[in-house]
């Protein structure tokens, strides 16, 4: 028996009745050799972690666009501190650590630069836009891996970098955690990122009272509700109590932060960004990279969605240096 084998027979072991087990997977679409250390969850865990998506993670704005100082979250480390809050509530549901975490890596692999303004103007221009569907086409397709399009993971990884946002709902209860560790990781560092950057003041103490004073005690709050009330059950979910303090609280969010005119400044200029890019490769297909014209030629997707998977990777500065490239005038020499 090798350490891959022994592995799993832990899982079938000790892991709760209602965990994935990684030898009971519904498999790959492309069917593979198994690894003699790693299960499938740590396998495609590994290939998220390596991938050039999750590299590109760290120059992606998370709210604020354009922060001056080191300690505003970007797209990286918000995965990151998802990653560590589902691995913490798994552990505690005696689920499975390694599924979940390689969800939390890879949920937001397909969002775009500038945050939730760029998905709002590619929403615009490309119909259908949803970051959490471009994240599937990512490594569905756009990652590349041996030659090949795709990394190839698993069902349930797909499944819940899918299902990870509201309105969707994971198959497993490790894609479940991820989707409400994601709010909770979002609805704390949004709090402390705007805090520090005198967006607000403070917080309504309604607030403070149900879910805690700190950073810290709110988070500890919101873990340890969900794991007292979804124990021994087939579902993740909250009380009552904590689950309509963290709903207001991200309403009070939106009204003070997502939507205020200091922490979004710069938005229009971002956006006129990303349209005024949209705006010239469908004029100038062509000149798209040779990555993109080569999936345009081998495959059945329309100029629009190759152009659309083009900006959806894009980093924030790499977004300003193509601008810049194609509309600012260069001195001659």
């Amino acid at each position: 028996m090798n350490i891959r084998e022994k592995y799993e027979q832990f899982e079938m072991e000790h892991l709760s009745l209602w965990a994935a087990k990684s030898n009971l997977s519904k498999g790959r679409r492309e069917e593979e050799d198994k690894c003699e250390i790693r299960t499938e969850y740590q396998r495609d865990r590994d290939r998220i972690l390596h991938s050039k998506s999750f590299r590109r993670l760290k120059h992606k704005t998370q709210v604020f666009l354009s922060p001056e100082g080191d300690h505003y979250r970007t797209r990286l480390t918000h995965t990151l501190e998802v990653s560590q809050i589902s691995r913490t509530i798994a552990r505690s549901l005696n689920l499975n650590e390694d599924l979940t975490e390689a969800i939390a890596l890879g949920h937001d692999l397909g969002h775009t630069p500038f945050g939730h303004t760029g998905e709002r103007v590619l929403q615009k221009l490309y119909k259908g836009f949803k970051h959490n569907v471009q994240s599937l086409r990512v490594v569905d397709f756009l990652e590349i891996r041996k030659g090949r399009p795709g990394l190839n993971l698993t069902y349930e990884v797909r499944d819940g970098i899918l299902n990870h946002s509201s309105g969707y709902e994971a198959a497993t209860l490790e894609g479940q955690i991820v989707s409400i560790s994601d709010r909770i990781a979002y609805i704390n560092h949004d709090i402390d990122d705007a805090i520090r950057g005198n967006i607000i003041n403070n917080i309504p103490e309604k607030f403070l009272k149900t879910l805690g004073y700190s950073h810290g005690e709110r988070i500890n709050t919101m873990i340890l509700d969900i794991i007292l009330n979804s124990k021994d059950k087939n579902k993740i979910t909250m009380s009552d109590e904590i689950a309509e303090a963290t709903y207001n609280l991200r309403e009070f969010l939106f009204e003070n932060v997502y939507y205020n005119k200091i922490a979004k400044s710069e938005e229009d200029k971002t956006m006129f960004i990303v349209e005024k890019i949209y705006e010239y490769y469908r004029k100038n297909f062509d000149a798209l990279p040779e990555f993109y014209l080569e999936i345009y030629d081998n495959n059945n997707f329309g100029k629009e969605e190759v152009i659309k998977d083009y900006i959806a990777g894009m980093t924030d500065r790499y977004a300003m240096k193509i601008f810049e490239q194609l509309y600012i005038p260069k001195p001659w020499h």
